[in-house]
């Protein structure tokens, strides 16, 4: 699918693809940051856990659209 893709979805793509594992490096220090605090909060955790799920599979879904299909 990545030769279909226009210069400017493929752009938009990258940026996106790292914007989001930014968001994901975030989210693994902000819950680190927790769990170092003392008590956690398990509401909290979950949901941030949570959310670094759902952004690994964008990222997951992103890079197979901007990596080429190689047939081996």
């Amino acid at each position: 699918m990545a030769e279909k893709l226009s210069d400017d979805e493929r752009r938009a793509f990258e940026a996106e693809c790292l914007r989001l594992r930014e968001e994901h490096r975030d989210l693994d220090a902000a819950i680190d940051a927790l769990h170092q605090a003392g008590p956690v909060d398990q509401l909290q955790l979950q949901r941030l856990k949570k959310r670094k799920l759902t952004l690994r599979d964008r990222i997951s879904f992103l890079d197979d659209i901007l990596t080429p299909d190689i047939i081996a």
